[in-house]
This record gives structure tokens, C-alpha cells and sequence, in this order.
């Protein structure tokens, strides 16, 4: 029944409602239009996300010729608030770009530089996902869950990979303030547990506050084939566009993306996040690039004279003293040139020209962004942020590099050169998930110690950026030097565009930003102002530092980035070597004096101690292959059986059964066709690691990708005949499995098995694997039913998607994981004191 208000109680409300506009509006900082006008706007206070919604301010009789109209303003951003472009490339350390003394060409950068800031001292977290966290929220990375990547996510605070609720995204303050918000590239920040068609989506760009998202979940992305995303639906563009290739892919639909913007509503201001994947492995350019690289002959005397190069190019611009030392070449552990082999120069000449192309070919389409705001005019009115790094360069490819990334994951580090070479001509291509020696990693960290992951060493943390704004930023083509961090980014954002940090956001009040604003560096009377905060702490598995008014204490480096599965430091927060550095003198991270300054070393300790504790870096763990192997959260937990019965494609390894470490049954029904079948039945990971049961003609195969090293098949010998068959696979696994991970072992993990392919209950093949996978398949696949979407297991078979065209009835997936006796954990408990020993 509806509900009547008594006509003298409708007249009562009228009259009120008079005058409620002002009500509604009175926090907000400006408005125009007619008040209560379809055209009228206000700004807000920002305080409370989404604003209160308004009270009616109009008129209401009995019928509407009697009544007036009334509209709630339309919340917009601060009177002449800049559009934001803000970039962010991958695993590029300081010596990569041209802008900072880098051989790798970068017009764009440089071109920005000249018409803006260039910021020499700005600092990651030294790995990707805690990078990208920290600058999306203006926290340090413990604080908003990622600790660590999201595929080593454990159940703790800072190492869970969740951003909470009480710290809300760049893109969600800004998208309820009036702008239109957009993520392109990669996203690292959605945990690898919450990454399938059933979401939860509230972790995905388009629940952080992005309206609009075209990119990868995940760490790095095959660029000719991605796992590519629409806001939360796959898409797959390059399926018949031969040559294709994300890095102009993903710039063209941004420069779609902002022209639509900008054609609908000009008035409206637009919050680009753009992060290539470029130059995270696999290092994809296209042809043209390599062979635009090659002919510059950039790398052909060596990593030692490229190091030197760099070095002396940046003391030519003056961003170090002439007089200024750098550790010396680490011999003892990377080869000089001169003592390699003809071959090893080779093919690692060949390695880094792809790195170098890959670079290279991103910066250009970056710039092509560039040149779309001038085409509509909004280059001037547009803030741009263009940071070289969210670490330093990778050094994952090892010693000698690697054709296959998924392969280093899998404690596979030192594929032999001769292999590698019988790809040389196919370096970069789809047939590769390449990645370079750590010889040049090094180099390209210049003047700074160490890599990527090596969070105590500015090779790792080491970043910088040029900041461009025509219209806010006269001192054009100049340097700042303060200690900036990525958590300092949104602060400045928000402080450019005249919005403040919110106090609550959905009715959660929020945790304060732990960065600060640096726009105050804009002004050229602030040049040589002080830095916006005197300290800083970094950790990453384990090694950690902290900066502090100049001085630096940092733990020795104890894991190299391509030693994946050594055993893990204990305590590592005291069980350590440590060492202090003044980077006002010796900028470099070149000259150790903890010997001289105990006093500074104990006081730096603890006051590490106390950041660490505010922002839930304990507990510590050192670990790093474990945690990649270790359980958690998922749709899958718990499960040991799982049944399908029509074709799906596209669900994530993060949320998809696995059948790694433990014994397993795959048992398909189907029915055959008259005149036979083909087709994907099940399919896990592609070309460069997984498994795939198919049938080839009418045949039924269960194969094994070990890292694109070796394929081992089982089949059946027989076709099918028309009609229902049930076809099985049984894989009787030898190890420990997982369990083992409580004891940071690896023992149980990648051991031997027995598989079995049946057909109606007959066996048709029987093999022994030595040896399985034992971490992680190709993470950018999918795990498909019916078909195979991405790159396939093995290219000799079948070409995705190879559609099964028998009549799949029921898949089931059943597992039985290993069950650890009390002489297997009294094994382990024994072996791991033994380790703390």
C-alpha cells in the first residue's frame, strides 16, 4: 500500500525544499548554473567519497504543472584542474633511458624533460606489484598488502595482496571528484586468488576506481598473444591481425580511449594510468625495432663498455661529480667481456638488442600518446608523469639469460648457451618468452649496485621520472635531485588538481597517505628545497634498508636474483651484515663505513624497527620460490574433485585446479562423431610450460610441456570409433608435494611420477616423468575446457584454438596430494635446523 502525506504536510515540505539548495551545496567550494538547473555544477570537499547525495531542492505538489524541477549538481573537479597522464614502465633501471645518460634512444622522455622536471632521486620498492600498490595509493607497500608480488601472497597483513578498504586509489578519489579514470597495461595489484570470471571484482582496476580498464592481470604478458582484458572480459584483438603487438596495440586504444573523453565532454578532465609491460621479460618488440637497434651497434663492444659509456654520459649532463667512484664490475660473479666465449658474445649481444628494442619501440608509443593530447589540445592542460622503472633492471634471466622466463621459475637458471643460440634468429619473436643476461641488468643500473628485487641496493630502488605541465610548470628543462618515493606521486596529484585526500570513502574512514606532496619542486624558487621527508624504509624477501636525511643503512645482499630456491635467511631482520653509506658524498652506494659509525648503524636499526612495525613489515620472510608454491586463498581450496560438462575457457591459474606435486585422475567423457574428432579437451599453461589432453585424429594424446626444454606424450595408438568413450589420465606422483613448504622446503616439490592414458578402462600407454613441474606454469595462460585460447602446448600438433569437435559429455578432475608420515616431518623439521644451524 502506498503511502499519502496530508495535503497541509506536502505544502510544509514544498516550502522547505525552497531553500535546501543552499543546504545541499553549502560544502561544496564552488558552483555554477542556475541553481537546481540541469546545467548547474559544484565542486566538493572531497572529505567524504561519494558526496552525500543533495536534498531535493525543488518543488512538489500534487501534480507536476503545479511543481517545480530540481537537479543535483553534477560534481566536477576544481576550476582549471589538469587532465593526468601518468606512466609507469617496468623492470627499467636508471642508465636505461637517453634522458639519464642511457644508449637506449628515448625521444619522448627526453622531449618532456625539456618542456618540464627531470627528477634524478625518485624510489621504488625494487619489485613490480609493491611498486605499483604504493603509487596507486600513496602508501608504502607493507601497509596496503604487497609486501611482496601477488603470487607470493601470504596470509599476513602486509603480504596478502589485498588493498583494503581504508585506502582508496588515486583513481577512486579522482573519479568521484569529477574526473573520468582510466588503467591501460599491466595490473600487477589483483590477487592472482580473485583473478577469475566470478571475482570478486572489487580488487580489479575497475574496482579501485578506474572506470575503464584495457590491459593484463598478472605480472608480465606474452605481448604478440596477451592475456588481455577489457574492464573484466578477455578480448582477443590479434587473432587476425598477423603482427600484432600490445605495446601499439595498448597505445592505440588509449589514444581511443582519450579522444572519446575528449570529443563527449571537453570540459571534463581525464586521469590516465599507463603501464606498459614493456621492458618486463618477455622482451617483445617488433622486427622493425630490433633491426632499427641492430644497425646502431649500441652493444657490440660489451657490457663493461657500456657501463663506462653510460657512466661517462651522465657525468656529461651533470648528474654526478666527474669525481664520483662506483663499485667495481662484481667479476667474481659476472664475467668481464673479455672472457666470454665467441658464442656467449653472441648470442647475449643478440639478448640485449631485443631488451633495447623493447625499451625503445614503448618510449615511441608513449609518445605517440603525446602527440594525441596536442592533436586535441590538451597537452598543455595536461599533468605528465613519466617514471622510468617500478624497479630496477631485472636480472631474472640469470647468468646467461633465457628463452624461456616461465623456466627461471621453475629453478631452471642456466639454460646452455648452445641451446639458446638454435633461437637466435627467433629471439623476441612468439616463440620466445626471452629474457637477458644479468650482465646487462648491471650495466643498465649505472652507477648503482645490484638489480631488481635487491631492495638494500639502489640498483634495486633507484628510479627516476620527468614530470612535464606546460601550463603549471615554467622552469622548464631542469633537474631536481630530493629524495622522492612512489608513495609521494598521489599526494602530488591530488595537490595539483586541488583535491584533498579523503576521510572516508564509502563510510569507511581512511588510513592516512604515508607520501607527500612534491609539487612545491614545480616552483623554481624551491630547486634546492628540502626533500619532503627526512626517512624511509625499504624491504623486499628479506633484505632491507633505510634511508634516512642522507644516510643509507643497508643488509648486505645474501640471495642474487637468479638464485631462485636457496635456502632462506632465518632471522632476517638481525641475521645480517650490515652496511652504511652517505649518499650526499657518495652517491653511488660505493664506499661501506659501518665500521666507522656503529653508533649510526645501531640507531638506524632501530629505527627501521619501528617503521617496519608501523607498517606491518613483520613478520619478515626471506623466502622466495616457497612462497610462490605456497596455498592460498582461492575457489579451488579445499577442493579435490572437479566436475565441467560444457566448454569454458579464460579461468586464470590463480583460481583453476592444479595438478602440480601431487597424484591426479583426468577423466573425460565423450562422444565421437561419425568420421572422427579433433580438439582441446583440457588444456593448462602453452608454449612455454603446461599440459594438454586432445584428441588428434580421433587419437587420444595427454602431453606434457616440460618448460618448452621437452615434450613428453602419451596416446593411444588407435582412433576412436563414433560413439561414447571415457578417456583417462592417472599420474601416480612420487614426492612430498606442497607439504614440505611448511618447513621452507622444496624437497617434495617437481619429483617423479608415473602417468597412464586409458581408454575405456584399457591402458593404451604408460610413461615415467623423472622429474615435473614443480612451481608454477605459464602464469599469462588459462586453464581452458574445449578449446585452447592463447599459445598452445606443443606447435607440432595443433594451432589454437583447436575446437573439440567430439561431444564432451563430463570432464572430471580429481586429486590426491601426498600425505606426510611423522618420519617424513621429523625428516624435514631436522633438515630445516639444520639449515637455521
Amino acid at each position: 500500500m502506498r503511502r499519502r502525506l496530508h495535503p497541509t504536510l506536502l505544502g510544509l515540505t514544498a516550502g522547505f525544499s525552497l531553500s535546501l539548495f543552499a543546504v545541499a551545496t553549502a560544502s561544496a567550494q564552488n558552483s555554477t548554473g542556475e541553481p537546481g538547473s540541469p546545467s548547474a555544477t559544484a565542486t566538493i570537499p572531497g572529505n567524504q567519497l561519494p558526496p552525500p547525495t543533495p536534498i531535493f531542492g525543488g518543488q512538489i505538489e500534487t501534480n507536476a504543472a503545479g511543481s517545480k524541477t530540481w537537479w543535483a549538481p553534477r560534481v566536477v573537479p576544481p576550476e582549471s584542474a589538469p587532465n593526468v597522464l601518468l606512466i609507469m614502465t617496468d623492470d627499467s633501471g636508471f642508465g636505461v633511458p637517453s634522458t639519464f645518460g642511457g644508449v637506449v634512444p628515448y625521444p619522448t622522455m627526453d622531449a618532456l624533460a625539456q618542456d618540464g622536471i627531470a627528477f634524478t632521486n625518485i624510489h621504488s620498492t625494487a619489485l613490480c606489484s609493491p611498486t605499483r600498490a604504493a603509487l596507486i595509493t600513496g602508501r608504502n607497500h607493507h601497509n596496503v598488502g604487497f609486501g611482496v608480488i601477488s603470487e607470493q601472497a601470504t596470509g599476513f597483513p602486509g603480504y596478502n595482496s589485498i588493498i583494503t578498504k581504508d585506502k582508496a586509489t588515486v583513481g577512486r578519489v579522482l573519479r568521484d571528484n569529477g574526473f573520468s579514470t582510466s588503467w591501460f597495461g599491466k595490473n600487477h595489484n589483483t590477487p592472482s586468488f580473485a583473478a577469475s570470471q566470478s571475482g570478486p571484482f572489487d580488487q580489479w582496476p575497475t574496482g579501485l576506481g578506474f572506470e575503464y580498464f584495457y590491459g593484463f592481470v598478472g605480472g608480465d604478458a606474452n605481448q604478440w598473444q596477451p592475456n588481455l582484458y577489457r574492464n573484466t572480459t578477455p578480448i582477443y584483438p590479434f587473432r587476425d591481425q598477423p603482427g600484432w603487438n600490445l605495446v601499439t596495440g595498448m597505445a592505440d586504444d588509449a589514444i581511443g580511449w582519450i579522444t572519446q573523453m575528449n570529443q563527449i565532454n571537453p570540459s571534463k578532465p581525464f586521469f590516465v594510468k599507463y603501464a606498459p609491460g614493456a621492458t618486463h621479460a618477455p622482451h617483445h618488440p617488433t622486427p622493425e625495432w630490433i633491426e632499427k637497434i641492430e644497425a646502431m651497434g649500441l652493444f657490440d663492444d660489451g657490457w663493461n663498455a657500456l657501463q663506462d659509456q653510460i657512466f661517462a654520459n651522465q657525468k656529461n649532463l651533470g648528474l654526478f661529480p666527474d669525481d664520483l667512484q662506483m663499485n667495481p664490475w662484481p667479476s667474481d660473479t659476472i664475467k668481464d667481456w673479455q672472457q666470454l666465449s665467441d658464442d656467449e658474445k653472441k648470442l647475449f649481444i643478440r639478448q640485449v638488442e631485443v631488451f633495447a628494442a623493447y625499451s625503445a619501440y614503448s618510449d615511441h608509443e608513449i609518445g605517440r600518446i603525446i602527440q594525441a593530447l596536442k592533436d586535441i589540445g590538451e597537452y598543455d592542460n595536461t599533468l605528465i608523469i613519466y617514471i622510468n622503472g617500478d624497479n630496477g633492471t631485472s636480472a631474472e634471466g640469470g647468468l646467461l639469460g633465457t628463452p624461456n622466463e616461465v623456466a627461471f621459475f621453475n629453478g631452471v637458471t642456466e639454460i646452455p648457451v648452445e641451446k639458446q643460440l638454435e633461437l637466435y634468429d627467433e629471439w623476441g619473436s612468439e616463440h620466445t618468452y626471452n629474457h637477458m643476461s644479468a650482465g646487462w641488468s648491471w650495466a643498465f643500473d649505472t652507477p648503482f649496485p645490484w638489480f631488481k628485487q635487491n631492495a638494500s641496493q639502489l640498483g634495486g630502488i633507484k628510479q627516476n621520472m620527468v614530470v612535464s605541465w606546460p601550463n603549471g610548470i615554467s622552469d622548464k628543462g631542469t633537474r631536481r635531485d630530493q629524495f622522492l618515493h612512489v608513495i609521494d606521486v598521489m599526494p602530488t596529484i591530488l595537490d595539483v588538481v586541488g583535491v584533498d585526500a579523503p576521510q572516508t570513502v564509502d563510510g569507511i574512514p581512511q588510513a592516512p597517505l604515508d607520501g607527500e606532496s612534491f609539487a612545491y619542486l614545480f616552483d623554481a624558487e624551491n630547486a634546492k628545497a628540502d626533500p619532503p621527508r627526512d626517512t624511509q624504509y625499504f624491504e623486499m624477501m628479506g633484505q632491507w634498508a633505510l634511508w634516512q636525511d642522507g644516510w643509507f643503512l643497508a643488509t648486505e645482499v645474501n640471495r642474487a636474483p637468479w638464485v631462485s630456491n636457496a635456502s632462506p635467511n632465518p632471522d632476517p631482520l638481525n641475521n645480517q651484515v650490515f652496511e652504511l653509506y652517505n649518499l650526499t658524498t657518495d652517491p653511488a652506494q660505493a664506499n661501506n663505513i659501518a665500521k666507522d659509525h656503529p653508533d649510526r648503524v645501531r640507531d638506524m636499526r632501530q629505527t627501521f624497527i619501528r617503521e617496519a612495525a608501523k607498517y606491518q613489515v613483520f613478520p619478515m620472510d626471506a623466502s622466495f620460490t616457497t612462497r610462490l608454491a605456497q596455498p592460498r586463498p582461492n575457489i579451488t581450496a579445499g577442493r579435490k574433485e572437479f566436475v565441467y560438462t560444457r566448454p569454458m575457457t579464460g579461468l586464470p591459474q590463480g583460481d583453476s585446479p592444479s595438478i602440480l606435486n601431487t597424484s591426479y585422475t583426468i577423466t573425460a567423457e565423450i562422444e565421437v562423431p561419425e568420421g572422427g574428432a579433433e580438439g582441446m579437451i583440457l588444456t593448462s599453461g602453452g608454449r612455454f610450460t603446461g599440459y594438454g589432453f586432445y584428441l588428434l585424429d580421433s587419437k587420444p594424446v595427454f602431453l606434457w610441456n616440460m618448460l618448452d626444454l621437452n615434450r613428453v606424450k602419451w596416446q593411444g595408438s588407435e582412433a576412436l570409433p563414433a560413439g561414447k568413450h571415457t578417456i583417462e589420465f592417472d599420474f601416480e606422483y612420487e614426492g612430498l608435494g606442497g607439504q614440505t613448504l611448511a618447513y621452507n622446503s622444496m624437497s617434495g616439490l617437481g619429483q617423479a611420477g608415473t602417468g597412464t592414458l586409458k581408454v575405456n578402462g584399457e591402458t593404451v600407454d604408460s610413461k615415467k616423468l623423472d622429474k615435473t613441474i614443480p612451481v608454477i606454469l605459464q602464469w599469462d595462460e588459462a586453464f581452458d575446457i574445449g578449446s585452447d585460447t592463447l599459445t598452445g602446448v606443443n606447435d607440432d600438433d595443433y594451432k589454437p584454438p583447436f575446437a573439440l569437435t567430439a561431444k564432451l559429455d563430463k570432464l572430471t578432475i580429481a586429486v590426491d596430494p601426498p600425505k606426510l608420515s611423522d618420519a617424513d616431518r621429523k625428516r624435514l623439521e631436522d633438515a630445516m635446523k639444520r639449515a637455521s644451524d
